[in-house]
């Protein structure tokens, strides 16, 4: 019996299968709005026969986006775009889910078909808000280091995301405390170079994405679970590291987080990964079995067999698929067929089966 098309269940919330549509940015909501592309894109994983679809980083603010097209859901415009959205992915038996960011100082950048680069004011561009006033690069602009009242109003800015991502009708949320983004800016001492309360010590590195995250959950119902997705190393020494990613996780836990999403990296430029099949899911077996959380596999997860390998073994509770979603929508119905698994067509496809 296939463990990849088991059953998850999370406070009241059941996945079909532990298959997760990993948050996949799109670079194609003007105002922040999401339109007819999100609606096909996402709902075609949600048909293709995902435990959950998760949309995109969806920024908080304005000044939270990595490009000026981002998804947003700081309006309520915003959020009564996603319900159509979200209604979709849940009639078609899969869970919505919906990731929420701020870029921190990796924002005001174009979309990577336009070459990803900082955009300048009079290019649709913004100055970025960071821990601390170090650009990410050579050539990108200069953050506006946060202060007390900013973080305050940031830590806002998420409980109210929430609040429409409830709103619109979506039953996972996710905070975003991965890939040099302004929650992970805060916690790598790479990035972070504060001299108050929120910078120097582990302690206090963690203390603001950890108000974040109180926040969210506050918000959120007590019947619906929150995910956490986090770089479990930065690839630098000195950097965050994966002792640290299991105090972040036994802390996570205590607020009520009921499953890190551990991929890696991108805190700064020019780190060096080691890319390979399943390169990272050594990070979610040590994060599952060390804090006694469930933890989600990502990154370069591609074969059904690995999949299920993953999950049988007790590495993981799920597997999150980015790449392999959007070459393949259906790679879920497919992996059945070739483990042997029982899965639900959509009604309308039964005669391809």
């Amino acid at each position: 019996m296939s463990i990849l098309f088991s059953p998850l269940t999370l406070r009241s919330i059941t996945f079909r299968n532990r298959i997760f549509v990993s948050p996949m940015c799109q670079y194609s909501s003007p105002d922040g709005v999401p339109g007819d592309w999100h609606l096909v894109h996402l709902g075609s994983r949600a048909v293709g026969g995902a435990g959950l679809v998760m949309v995109e980083a969806t920024a908080v603010s304005p000044e939270g986006r990595i490009s000026p097209d981002d998804s947003g859901i700081w309006n309520d415009a915003q959020a009564q775009a996603f319900k159509a959205i979200a209604r979709f992915i849940k009639d078609q038996g899969a869970v919505p889910g919906i990731q929420l960011a701020h870029a921190g100082r990796k924002a005001s950048c174009s979309a990577p078909w336009l070459g990803g680069g900082p955009l300048g004011i009079d290019e649709r561009g913004w100055q970025p808000l960071a821990p601390s006033a170090a650009p990410f690069d050579a050539g990108h602009p200069v953050p506006r280091a946060l202060t007390l009242d900013d973080m305050s109003q940031v830590e806002s800015r998420f409980q109210a995301a929430a609040r429409r991502a409830l709103a619109a009708g979506f039953e996972v949320v996710e905070l975003h405390m991965a890939h040099g983004y302004l929650l992970h800016e805060f916690l790598s001492p790479l990035v972070n170079r504060r001299g108050d309360d929120y910078g120097g010590s582990l302690d206090n590195r963690l203390r603001f994405p950890l108000r974040a995250a109180r926040a969210v959950r506050a918000e959120w119902p007590e019947d619906l679970p929150v995910f956490v997705r986090i770089s479990a190393t930065d690839w630098v020494a000195g950097g965050w590291d994966l002792d640290q990613s299991v105090l972040l996780a036994l802390q996570l836990k205590e607020i009520g987080v009921d499953l890190i999403d551990c991929s890696s990296g991108f805190a700064v430029p020019n780190e060096t990964i080691p890319f390979g099949p399943g390169f990272q899911v050594p990070f979610a077996a040590r994060i599952r079995a060390e804090a006694g959380i469930a933890s989600g596999a990502v990154g370069c997860i591609t074969d059904p067999a690995q999949a299920e390998q993953i999950v049988a073994t007790g590495q993981a509770d799920a597997v999150l698929l980015g790449r392999q979603m959007l070459r393949d929508p259906y790679w879920p119905l497919h992996a059945a067929k070739a483990l042997g698994a029982e899965t639900g067509w959509p009604k309308q496809y039964g005669r391809a089966r």
